[in-house]
Formats: C-alpha cells, structure tokens, sequence
C-alpha cells in the first residue's frame, strides 16, 4: 500500500456564471520514502494538488488515501488534526512568528498536538540541531538570514515526525546560494528516510527529486524520472 494514494481527483470552483476545472481528474500514487517534485506553469493545477494533499482543502470528487485513511471526505476539524499529525509545511514565505523565537516557532506545532512543554522543548532543539541552528534557538526571526529563517521552517515541519514533508516553492524567496544549501539539506532529510513532496516551476530544483510529476490544465501529463535527476 502506497503513502499516499490519489484517484481521478478533481476540484472545481464557481466563478461568477464560470465553473473552473482546476484540477480534472488526477491519480497518483507515492511510496513511503520517495522525492517527488510536482511541476507546471501557472494555473496548472500544482498549488491545487499541493492543498489537496497537504488537507487544506477537500476535492469535489474521487479519492485520497493517505496513510490508508480516507481524507477526502472529512470535516475541518479532521483535517486539522490529520495536517499536524502527518504533513510539515515548508513555505515560500516561511511563515514564522515575528515576536516569538526560533525555538518557540517551531514548537508550535507541538503546542497544537497537547504535548507538554518539556518535552516539546526538547524535541524542538533536536530539530533546530538537525537543521544546523544549534547557536540560533534563541534569535527572534528577524535576527536570522533568509536561509536561516527556512532552515527553522524546515525544523518547524520536522518537529512532529510528519509521514511527509510538503514544500512549497522553498527557495522562491532565497538567493542561489543560499536556495543550494536549502536543498542539500533536503538532501539530507531524504537519506534520513523522509518522504518529501516538493512544488516548484524550477527546473533545477525539481531535478533534484528522484521523480517529477508535471501537471498542464489540471491532469498529470508526465510521471516519472526528475528531469536530468538522480534515477
């Protein structure tokens, strides 16, 4: 049984007197421990897909199977509880609490899940360690480079153990260097064993995955090897 199981999904929003087919009819399938970068131009379809299997928002129809269980039917507050237990957000504009430090941002999501404030702590810096922000833990984020401030998104998504890391367009806002040092510590996480789902147009981003799908008016028209990628 695959990680994440997807069919013939769709989702359609009422524009005015207009229906518009984001997506139409998507099915997919990722295994435990895959790279896989979802691709396509804008109005593609990809930041559709992306809320779809990050649970930000249910389809009109077909299925989602997630760790087994089915989620495209649930209410919000399922939704809610499955997003903090399996998915951690990584985001283009990294999203961190401008008043709280780097250590208590990415207890968040801890706080969230009701585990006591030691031991979310303690799981916090491991995470910030992991990332390589063992001297940032107390910095208010704007106190940290770009690159620094997306290294405690990453830590922020690892902190719940999530069965996937969903990334959406992680180096929009970075320097070219510093976008590199990003992805080599994707790198890293995916030797780790995690599962990693990463939405980009970048072309030298999406080629280090080891899969790419690409999505053109809303359907999957390529499945399979990242473009000059790894395998």
């Amino acid at each position: 049984m695959s990680l994440i199981e997807v069919k013939d999904l769709r989702k359609t929003y009422v524009m005015g007197t207009e229906e518009v087919h984001a997506l139409a009819g998507v099915s997919l399938a990722i295994e435990k421990g895959e790279w896989v970068s979802i691709m396509g131009p804008s109005g593609s379809g990809k930041s559709t897909l992306m809320n779809l299997l990050g649970c930000l928002d249910t389809p009109s129809s077909g299925s989602y199977r997630l760790n087994e269980q089915e989620v495209a039917r649930l209410n919000d507050d399922q939704l809610a509880e499955i997003r903090n237990r399996e998915i951690g957000f990584v985001f283009q504009t990294f999203n961190l609490l401008a008043r709280t430090t780097a250590l208590q941002n990415v207890e968040l999501p801890l706080i969230y899940a009701g585990v006591s404030r030691a031991d979310r702590r303690k799981r916090a810096r491991g995470a910030l360690e992991s990332v390589g922000l063992a001297d940032r833990m107390e910095h208010m984020p704007n106190q940290l480079s770009g690159g620094q401030r997306q290294r405690v998104a990453v830590a922020r998504a690892l902190v719940t153990s999530p069965s996937i890391i969903l990334a959406d367009e992680p180096t929009g806002n970075l320097d070219s260097k510093t976008g590199e040092e990003l992805m080599a510590l994707f790198e890293d996480l995916h030797r780790r064993g995690n599962t990693i789902i990463l939405v980009t147009h970048e072309e030298d981003v999406a080629r280090r995955a080891q899969r790419a799908f690409r999505l053109m008016d809303g359907k999957v028209i390529y499945d399979g090897p990242a473009p000059s990628g790894k395998g």
